[in-house]
């Protein structure tokens, strides 16, 4: 029996991502639409002849079985809180939450809705990103992990709410970060991290040029907010159960393509992948994966697939995730665990950027 799907936001990620997907899938129906004001044409050509709702306030858990929601990140929490209370389980993009009371917040709504929270992350089903953690066994124990998705032009545009703090939560750390740190989960299972450092920066933000060109975003009101996040964050993190991970996330970035680089490294031997997370057509030409052993570096076969593949992978587990009742609680105990981090990141940059501002002087 198909799940009865509503698509609750017909951002880039809704119109793009999830609506063509969802109707194309054979184990989703999709229901219903939610948008308060649904651009005309290719928004709803996927699915002509479903209802569109201006609030999710209309969905019930009599006729939902699942709502995908890709709203702002700001609404995030409160929409997928709503639902969840009312019963409506929710499949809710990245970032899941904005700050540690959201994702208690949800993880209540998920309790006294006796619905399921589900988080949007496709990277970890990426054919090339299983194929690195195949080769984890044979790394001896894992000592550290170096991730990085830095783009060569790919911000996301100025004035929207991409750029906008107190409607994205923050900048490239809860963007591309989330996707990073949500694969490290998947790679090496859930862990709380005990030292944070990091830095951010911003020097690309202010000029189209390094823009996401890939993007049909819509144009921002005239009176779109300042661009107060960062473009590029770097940091060093440890697990509790002492793992190092070296992160790093940019937008934009000096090199020619955008790359994304895992690279666990073991006691007995390093694995590394390289390839690019995303739609961005500036890409690394494609995946390769290396073992290195004493001294020798391997080249080692690995699947190549269309992009967006890993969308459409995530979406066929999705009813049996959906159906075990074991996972109920875990994507708020790990969205939990990920904006603590993210916190302790910004909290951290910030003592830095103190630390070395330049004193007035009088």
């Amino acid at each position: 029996m198909s799940i009865r799907t509503a698509v609750v936001g017909l951002g880039w990620a809704g119109r793009e991502l999830w609506l063509p997907r969802l109707t194309e899938h054979t184990g989703f129906d999709v229901v219903a639409v939610v948008d308060p004001a649904p651009r005309a044409g290719t928004a709803l050509d996927a699915a002509p002849d479903v209802p569109v709702h201006p609030t999710a306030d209309a969905l019930t858990a009599r006729a939902v079985d699942l709502a995908v929601v890709a709203v702002p990140n700001h609404l995030h929490a409160d929409v997928a809180a709503g639902l969840l209370r009312r019963g409506v389980s929710v499949f809710l993009e990245k970032p899941v939450c904005l700050t540690s009371r959201e994702a208690d917040t949800l993880a209540a709504a998920e309790r006294d809705g006796g619905a399921t929270l589900l988080a949007g992350s496709a990277a970890p089903h990426r054919a090339d990103v299983g194929a690195l953690a195949n080769l984890l066994p044979g790394l001896g124990r894992i000592r550290h992990v170096d991730l990085s998705w830095v783009r060569a032009r790919g911000i996301p545009q100025a004035g929207g709410w991409f750029t906008q703090r107190s409607k994205a939560g923050g900048g490239v750390l809860f963007d591309l970060g989330w996707h990073l740190l949500d694969t490290l989960t998947s790679l090496l299972g859930p862990a709380r991290f005990t030292q944070v450092l990091g830095v951010t920066s911003n020097d690309f933000l202010g000029t189209g040029a390094w823009s996401a060109a890939w993007r049909q975003d819509a144009a921002p009101a005239p009176a779109a907010g300042a661009v107060d996040v960062e473009d590029t964050a770097r940091g060093f993190l440890v697990r509790d159960d002492g793992v190092s991970v070296g992160l790093r996330a940019g937008w934009a970035s000096h090199q020619a393509r955008d790359v994304t680089r895992i690279r666990v490294t073991g006691s007995a031997a390093t694995a590394e992948l390289r390839c690019t997370f995303g739609f961005s057509p500036n890409r690394h030409p494609h995946a390769g994966l290396t073992l290195t052993r004493e001294g020798t570096t391997t080249s080692l076969p690995v699947p190549q697939e269309p992009i967006g593949t890993e969308y459409r992978r995530q979406l066929d587990v999705l009813p049996g995730v959906l159906s075990d009742p074991g996972h109920r609680g875990r994507t708020a105990e790990e969205a939990r665990t990920t904006v603590r981090v993210i916190e302790d990141f910004y909290a951290a940059a910030r003592r830095a950027h103190e630390q070395t501002a330049v004193p007035a002087h009088h």
